[in-house]
């Protein structure tokens, strides 16, 4: 009886005699299992393999097991696709570095100086992926300790190495005509897109013609799921601006004069296929530098967004509303990284003390 084993990695390679050979891993960049393929001799190493693998990662022994378990739980699976991913990369390093790490030694004071210790070798090359990697590692041991995995989590609460320089990242008018005089015309509407919702890069490209009915648009923010059980995930309902409209419906119109159905998202490459993230990514940075415009990046849209509708005169719960950011996070977005030196917004509210002066 032959049985099926799940997971069994086949790799085959040419010989120097120019004949070919398969191999048989236990999993993918698992041990090779040298025994002849359908034999109980195959069978039995496979058995075996799987067995010190399981062994070797007990979320009691080790930090390995507590990755496997953080990345099975539904802690892990209800973050977004780009989270999830960023994530997975960041996991890798860290557990290179402490994989082996015996989960008992958390409660020794020394611990966390060491955690923090590596956090600055990291530091050196870049302060920015040190704290986002040493906060992969403090969200994973909180969940696990609330679950009694381990005993303690010694990198809670360690600050932050990285000071954002991002005051003054909005894109001004000048940077905005520049973007739509130099980009490739199939990005000019992801740009007015991004200006007239304020929503993020991932929503944007997966964005169906669904969503838009002729005046709104409805989406469901991919980010920002909530992760209280049975809560639903934000929705959020953008009433559609002239320019943006204008856009959208030419675009609609044109597919009805040649004839063709609405693709599935509104966002297309050059070829007319939809976005991947890491496709968008390249294309809007490439266009970016024949722009001209240094320094600013697609996220950068979303605050500057929210910096616009302050300048108009919206107020913080307005402005939460279109873009779904939490009330809190729009007053941080303008009191600490877009509005103290925007000369733009004292103008206005000047203007506004000299018009009420005249009534």
């Amino acid at each position: 009886m032959r049985v099926n084993l799940k997971g069994v990695h086949r790799v085959r390679k040419k010989l120097a005699s120019g004949l070919y050979a398969t191999y048989y891993y236990a999993w993918r960049g698992g041990p090779r299992i040298e025994a002849k393929f359908g034999t109980p001799e195959f069978h039995q190493a496979y058995v075996t393999a799987h067995n010190e693998r399981k062994n070797r990662h007990k979320p009691s022994d080790t930090l390995n097991g507590v990755f496997r378990a953080f990345e099975q739980s539904t802690d892990y699976t209800r973050l977004a696709p780009r989270t999830r991913k960023d994530y997975g990369k960041h996991l890798r390093f860290i557990e290179t570095e402490f994989g082996d790490f015996p989960t008992g030694a958390l409660g020794d004071p020394r611990t966390r100086g060491e955690f923090l210790a590596w956090r600055d070798r990291i530091a050196g090359t870049s302060e920015r992926t040190a704290d986002y990697r040493f906060a992969v590692l403090a969200r994973i041991l909180a969940w696990a300790l609330d679950r009694g995995l381990v005993i303690a989590n010694p990198c809670k609460r360690p600050g932050r190495l990285y000071q954002s320089g991002r005051v003054d990242s909005v894109w001004k008018d000048g940077d905005e005509d520049a973007f739509y005089r130099h980009a490739p015309p199939h990005l000019h509407l992801a740009m007015t897109l991004a200006l007239w919702t304020g929503q993020r890069q991932g929503d944007l490209i997966n964005l169906p013609w669904t969503a838009y009915d002729g005046a709104e648009i409805r989406l469901t923010q991919g980010k920002t799921k909530s992760k209280v059980k049975n809560r639903k995930p934000k929705r959020v309902i953008v009433p559609v601006g002239a320019p943006l409209k204008l856009a959208l419906d030419a675009l609609k119109a044109r597919y009805d004069v040649e004839g063709k159905s609405l693709p599935a998202t509104i966002l297309l490459t050059e070829r007319g296929q939809s976005w991947t993230s890491d496709g968008f990514r390249t294309s809007w940075r490439k266009a970016c530098v024949k722009a001209g415009v240094a320094g600013l990046t697609f996220h950068d849209l979303r605050g500057t967004v929210v910096t616009r509708l302050a300048i108009a005169g919206a107020s913080v719960p307005q402005i939460a509303t279109i873009t779904g950011h939490s009330l809190k996070d729009v007053e941080t977005i303008l009191d600490t990284h877009y509005l103290k030196r925007d000369s733009e917004m004292a103008e206005t509210a000047i203007s506004k003390l000299e018009n009420r002066g005249k009534l």
